[in-house]
Formats: C-alpha cells, sequence, structure tokens
C-alpha cells in the first residue's frame, strides 16, 4: 500500500481545550494514581451515562462511575464484583440488543487471568453486574473495539486487532479480526481475520453505519506509519474493501464516530498526524459520512483538551450524544503540568455553537 509521508495542508481548528467550563473531572488522577483508558454507554433515558476504566495505562478493571444528569456530575465510584480486579487492559462497555430486542449492558476487558479477553454484563442498566469470566476466544491484544448489531438486529459484529498467528519476524504485529455474537453478546464466532498488512500495523477499529444504512465504514489506527486508515462493506461485514488511507485530518488513534442531529459526523480521536498542529492531543473531526469515502478533508477540527504529557497519551475514549445534540466525549490525559498522573476527563460541545465559532475565526 503506498501511504502519504506528510500530513500536508490541514483543516482549521478550533482551540477549546483552554475553556474549563467544558470540562468535567470523573476521577481526578494523582502524583501516585494513574487513570487510564475510559469508555463510555448512554442509557435510552438520554442522561444516564456510565464510564469504565482502568487504574495505570492498561492495568486493573474496577472503577466504574455513572452519571444521571449527562455527565455533568458524577457517582463515587460504584460497587462491582471483587475479581474484575483479576482482569485488565482497556474495558470497553457497550448496551447490546439480543435477537429478541432484550438490551443488556456488557464490559469487555483485554486479559483475564488466563490471557483471553473477558466480559461481564448487567441485566438491570447497570445496577447490578456479574463476576467477569473468559469470552471464550483466543487472546487478542485489545477487547472488543466497536460493537454494532448487523442483519437488522439478529447479530452483533465485533472488532478488535491480535497479534498475527505464528509470527516470527515483526514485533508487536497486528491484524485486524472479528468475531460474531448469535445471543446478544454472551457467545462468539471464532476470530476472523479481515485486514493483514505485512509491514504496517493496523488496530484498533472502530465501525460507523452510513447515513443510509446500506454500508459498514471501519476506521482503523495504524501503529508505524501514523496514516490511519479505512475500509467499508456493503454486505454487514461479510467481506471488506481493500483498506486505504483516511483523509489526513483523521489521522490518529482510537477513532469513536458519533453523528449530530443534522446528519454530521464527529470523529473524536487523540491526533498522531505527521506534522500536525495539535499533535498528541485529544481532537474532534467535524464533517459528512462522504467525505471520508470521497477522500475530502471535511468541515473543520476542535482541540478538545491539550496533552501535557511528553507523548501521545490521550484517547481511548467514550463519546455520546445528548436529546440536544451536546456531544459528551470522556478521555483520559494528563489535562495540567504539575506531578499529577493522567485524569478521566469529559468535554462538552455542540456543533451549533462550534459552527458559529468556526464562521468567525
Amino acid at each position: 500500500m503506498s501511504l502519504p509521508q506528510t500530513q500536508g495542508d490541514t483543516l482549521s481548528t478550533i482551540d477549546l481545550s483552554a475553556d474549563t467550563a467544558r470540562q468535567v473531572i470523573v476521577a481526578r488522577g494523582t502524583a501516585t494514581v494513574y487513570q487510564g483508558q475510559p469508555t463510555t454507554v448512554l442509557l435510552p433515558d438520554g442522561k444516564t451515562l456510565y464510564a469504565v476504566w482502568t487504574y495505570g495505562h492498561g492495568g486493573v478493571c474496577g472503577p466504574m462511575k455513572r452519571s444521571t444528569d449527562g455527565g455533568r456530575t458524577w457517582s463515587p465510584l460504584l460497587n462491582v464484583p471483587e475479581n474484575w480486579k483479576t482482569v485488565s487492559n482497556c474495558p470497553a462497555i457497550y448496551r447490546l440488543p439480543d435477537p429478541k430486542g432484550r438490551y443488556r449492558l456488557f464490559v469487555f476487558a483485554g486479559q483475564g487471568p488466563d490471557g483471553s479477553m473477558y466480559r461481564a454484563y448487567s441485566e438491570d442498566e447497570g445496577k447490578t453486574w456479574s463476576p467477569m469470566q473468559s469470552a471464550g476466544l483466543q487472546p487478542s491484544v485489545m477487547p472488543f473495539c466497536t460493537i454494532r448489531p448487523v442483519d437488522g438486529g439478529k447479530r452483533l459484529l465485533a472488532m478488535t486487532n491480535l497479534r498475527r498467528p505464528g509470527e516470527k519476524k515483526e514485533a508487536k504485529s497486528n491484524v485486524v479480526a472479528q468475531s460474531i455474537s448469535d445471543d446478544g453478546g454472551f457467545t462468539w464466532s471464532k476470530w476472523r481475520i479481515v485486514l493483514d498488512l505485512p509491514g504496517l500495523k493496523p488496530c484498533e477499529p472502530t465501525l460507523v453505519r452510513s447515513p443510509s444504512g446500506k454500508q459498514l465504514l471501519c476506521l482503523i489506527r495504524e501503529n508505524d506509519k501514523h496514516v490511519s486508515l479505512y475500509m467499508t462493506s456493503d454486505d454487514e461485514g461479510r467481506t471488506w474493501s481493500a483498506a486505504r488511507p483516511l483523509p489526513a485530518g483523521l489521522w490518529g488513534d482510537r477513532h469513536q464516530a458519533a453523528y449530530a442531529p443534522d446528519g454530521r459526523l464527529v470523529v473524536v480521536f487523540r491526533d498522531t498526524g505527521t506534522g500536525s498542529p495539535t499533535h498528541k492531543h485529544f481532537v474532534a473531526w467535524v464533517g459528512a459520512y462522504d467525505d471520508i469515502i470521497k477522500g475530502r478533508p471535511g468541515q473543520y477540527r476542535l482541540k478538545l483538551l491539550h496533552n501535557y504529557r511528553s507523548w501521545a497519551d490521550c484517547g481511548y475514549s467514550g463519546l455520546e450524544v445528548l436529546p440536544d445534540g451536546t456531544f459528551v466525549t470522556t478521555t483520559y490525559i494528563k489535562y495540567r503540568p504539575g506531578p499529577e498522573k493522567n485524569s478521566i476527563i469529559s468535554v462538552r460541545f455542540n456543533l451549533k455553537e462550534t459552527d458559529r465559532l468556526y464562521q468567525h475565526q
């Protein structure tokens, strides 16, 4: 695959990172406590959110909080089963339907005691949780980075990254793989590798359904050249197009995407683009689904939070859209100078407001 060498021209960027009124501290880091890699889920009431994360970089699971006011305030730490502490690495929380239309909350985490992905679930919208147990899959680098209903909600399609089976030459190789659940997230099919690019390290995919509903778009981190990729499927993930470079304004790690009420697409991620003015910081891209498919740059970008670490150590975020169109994105980041390690921070924005800021630049 031929990849661009530099980012080239960049989109206009609106800097919101100094506006502390937009920021909510979910869990503050200290000189000794590192809060890492959160994800979130929004319940159907449009105001209840859960956040899960780890202590330490890719560390132990267990911390969970709830917000009942759309992310403006957060509960103390919630009680979870004791064995969650035996599981580590980037917990991902989802609300998943089964074929009968019943929803459950699931948390998937990267590695349990046997090295495989583990999962826990809640039957009562997060009030109580099961212990962690193996998801029954061969070990992966990450837990499921993305899960989407397919085939009219009859199945779930999940994707993540693995080390290349049998690899002997490439250190920390990455290939993108997927699995299917027919029972709402309890059991999963064997891994099927859908993207392997020797010499590159594609990883941490996220799925976006097209506005028409007929196509799946997969945004992909690339961990060697740092030129992010995408591929598409027109048959619910059974087959995928060749991977192509994303528009340069989307080069980064661990994309999360959601639609605004007006149909525009918002993607948040940590910026790793070569030559980007917001390199290593937490940003959002605003544009249209077709901008990605047709290779257009998009509309504008937002610098959401300034990362005060010397390296790109943020992202792995949740992204929720409230009924009034407000986006609530929650990340881990060293958000100010000083001895404190990374904290969990939420940022709020609405495209009606950022559009005005863009027009008056």
